[in-house]
């Protein structure tokens, strides 16, 4: 028989390969290959290791976790025999005969037969040695071949079969950047590689050889294996049928195979924090060798999936009036953990990867608890103080300020419990000007708002009404300091598996934002839905099944839709709005996020629907309270030890037992008003009159100017002051020259025109 030179080399390899080769001691175990084996993607799991997400480690390929035999389909491994090695259980590693056929068919030009000479041990043996590789677009050269044989020898002696088709399954580069049939399975044909059928497994067997091959030329290839696949094999099983494979090759391989259909979505932007604050630490240690590595983080399954279908539904129901995006926030109370990070809805969102707990969105009226926290505290208010809800106009460094209620109408007389509960706009105004805008802006920092990016006047009044951009993530931790008794503190690190601050906010250094008394009433007041019914009624969405303090918010023009809240576990954010910033149309904190709220509590005390309250700090005495005037009904109440009171009276009603909280209070002019003189005005046009809510018998202005040129004046109601040049400050004090309220600064600015003479 006449012989090729290169027929002649591989009877020469096969002889010299069977009678003459020792085998190697530095062939790699099985337990070392898949220890060396990094999937592409980790995993990013709750806090009991249940997955969430999947996560793009590494961009050049797409590998996923180590497949054991087990879990691939008896007719994708009989396929891949068929195409590659029909004697692989039988031969040690070089299949002889193949290379006979493989010669003889050299010779006679034919390059179309199913399967070539190198054996899987073979090609796996090349798959664990970069040498052994071919160059890209040239074949391997015999000294490759030659080495690839020896090799396989070497990986028969000391691996089971069993073990080298496994590493061979997991380690094969597939079409497109997919390595291994986990992944050219699920990206293929989106299941797991135990599901597969005998057409789909004849199409992957058909890929082995041309992995980037047309669709027209792998759907011939797998209908030649599918040929050749033994009878016995199928058993009852029909044989596929080629126009099955072409049509499966049409679907499967005419899109884009780097398509993920595998992954998990359940947090993308939680998995997308959690990758940035990896940074380019060394990848996490995966549970078992070959496995996905797994990022656990303090999410909660459970609770993230009744999130997302929670806001799912009532986007839904809320599509009509203009309503695509929304977010929620869930935190546990004692360690800050987050337990539910949801920062969109994938469905109905038009910005999907905006994350919805980081956006910073207008507050509306959800900042108010926070704003008569501070007026207890300091004294300025207690919960049965009276506030007057009516018309109300202010001078603000940029123009006058008006403020309205949500309903454009006004309640009159009510107390401060009822303001907060049922979110009335004026009264909360007139808080402000009792604390001062520049204190409050300070508690606000306290709390570790990280979007208030301005001084304290650029906000001004407004501040207590949310004309303030925040987010989520920083309002919702603040309302868990109102639940831990005011204590402000910075959120839990999202990973368990590192001891950095990964969640993004900013680091809060324990403090007591608040005293634990002014915190507890303020909870009770939030609570209350008596307190909460001249807005939203006895019967809304914020009624729970166990204790709960809550406040919605609504910013203008209906762009952002609040309800934070919390239980004695739990504090719950949700927002809903657009991310455009484009309106809603007609929708309330009540009808917009407030029913994501309501099932959220619900879903956290599924198992613990018993009601447990805050227990009363000791600086607290409780009171019945009585209103004379029959503004509210008599109720007890709560009140910081040394402000209780029996009968709470109107200060324009002439009653003399009440706080300093209902004494008169300056209206005009605000704290840090410029006033500047014109000259083309007559001087006797341009008096200021200084007003005060509500009067008392005796009560006077006393106005001072220090420096160069002091100068005191001292006013009745009703008289008209003349400004002069220079920094004033401005006090409303009573017969006895007590101050019944803060005293203002204000500039006047101009020329001195007939000023009037100094009461000093």
């Amino acid at each position: 028989m006449w012989f090729s030179k290169r027929g002649w080399q591989v009877s020469l390899l096969a002889l010299t390969v069977s009678f003459a080769y020792p085998a190697h001691a530095n062939v790699p175990g099985v337990a070392q290959v898949r220890a060396a084996y990094l999937p592409s993607d980790w995993v990013i799991t709750d806090r009991n290791g249940m997955p969430l997400q999947t996560v793009r480690h590494d961009m050049q390929v797409r590998r996923l976790a180590w497949l054991t035999l087990d879990e691939v389909s008896p007719a994708l491994q009989t396929a891949l025999i068929t195409a590659e090695d029909s004697r692989f259980w039988s031969h040690d590693g070089v299949d002889w005969a193949a290379m006979m056929k493989a010669a003889w068919s050299n010779l006679r030009g034919n390059n179309q037969a199913v399967r070539g000479a190198s054996t899987l041990t073979m090609q796996l043996a090349g798959l664990l040695d970069p040498a052994l590789q071919p160059g890209k677009g040239v074949r391997r050269t015999w000294g490759q071949k030659w080495d690839q044989a020896l090799a396989a020898r070497d990986i028969e002696k000391q691996w089971a079969k069993r073990e080298i088709l496994e590493a061979y399954l997991n380690l094969l580069p597939l079409r497109g950047e997919t390595v291994g049939i986990r992944a050219a399975s699920q990206t293929l044909f989106g299941k797991a590689p135990a599901g597969l059928n005998w057409t789909e497994a004849v199409i992957l067997a058909a890929l082995i050889r041309q992995p980037q091959a047309s669709a027209e030329t792998v759907a011939d290839r797998a209908c030649a294996i599918a040929a050749a696949i033994p009878e016995d094999s199928l058993g009852a099983v029909l044989r596929p049928e080629c126009w099955q494979i072409k049509a499966t090759v049409k679907l499967g391989l005419g899109g884009d195979s780097a398509m993920p259909r595998f992954q998990l979505n359940q947090a993308p932007h939680i998995a997308r924090q959690v990758m940035a604050g990896w940074g380019e630490r060394p990848a996490p240690a995966p549970r078992v060798p070959g496995g996905m590595p797994e990022i656990r983080t303090t999410l909660d399954a459970r609770l993230q999936g009744v999130a997302e279908e929670s806001l799912k539904a009532h986007l839904r129901a809320l599509r009509h009036q203009n309503v695509q995006d929304g977010a929620v926030l869930v935190l546990d109370n004692r360690t800050g953990e987050v337990l539910v990070w949801i920062g969109s809805n994938a469905d109905s969102s038009a910005a999907a990867d905006v994350d919805g707990v980081l956006a910073a969105r207008q507050a509306g009226s959800t900042l108010k608890p926070f704003l008569y926290a501070l007026a207890l505290e300091k004294r300025k208010l207690t919960a049965a103080s009276l506030l007057h809800d009516s018309s109300l106009a202010l001078t603000a460094a940029n123009g006058a300020y008006i403020p309205q209620n949500y309903d454009r109408q006004f309640k009159g007389w009510v107390s401060a419990r009822t303001a907060l509960a049922s979110s009335l706009n004026i009264p909360a105004v007139r808080t402000i000007l009792l604390t001062g805008v520049d204190s409050f802006y300070a508690r606000l920092k306290v709390l570790g708002f990280t979007t208030l990016d301005f001084p304290a006047d650029h906000y001004g009044f407004g501040l207590a009404l949310g004309d303030a951009d925040v987010r989520l993530l920083d309002l919702t931790n603040a309302y868990r300091a109102l639940a831990n008794g005011g204590t402000a503190s910075s959120l839990a690190p999202i990973l368990f598996t590192t001891a950095s601050n990964t969640t993004p906010t900013t680091r809060i250094k324990p403090a007591q934002a608040f005293s634990r008394e002014s915190s507890f009433i303020v909870a009770d007041m939030l609570s209350d839905r008596g307190a909460r019914a001249p807005t939203f009624d006895l019967e809304n969405t914020l009624a729970t099944r166990v204790w709960s303090a809550v406040k919605t918010g609504t910013s203008k023009d209906m762009r952002d839709n609040w309800c934070i809240g919390f239980t004695s576990r739990y504090t719950i954010g949700v927002w809903v709005g657009n991310f455009s910033g484009e309106p809603m149309w007609n929708v309330s904190g009540m009808h917009g996020a407030a029913p994501v709220w309501h099932d959220m509590v619900h879903a956290l005390h599924s198992e613990t629907m018993h009601d447990v309250r805050p227990v009363a700090p000791a600086g607290l005495v409780s009171r019945k309270v009585d209103y004379p005037g029959g503004e509210e009904a008599s109720h007890q109440e709560w009140f910081i030890r040394g402000t209780e009171l029996s009968r709470i009276v109107r200060a324009d009603a002439g009653g003399t037992e009440m706080l300093v909280s209902a004494r008169p209070r300056i209206r005009y002019p605000a704290d840090g008003l410029v006033i500047a003189l014109d000259p083309d005005i007559p001087a006797a046009s341009e008096g200021i009159l200084l007003q005060a809510d509500g009067e008392m018998t005796g009560m006077h202005w006393l106005l001072e100017r220090k420096g160069d040129a002091p100068c005191r004046n001292k006013l009745h109601p009703g008289e008209v002051w003349s400004p002069q040049p220079g920094r004033w400050t401005v006090r409303l004090q009573d017969e006895q020259g007590r101050e019944m309220d803060r005293a203002v600064h204000i500039s006047v600015r101009g020329n001195a025109r007939h000023p009037r003479a100094c009461d000093l």
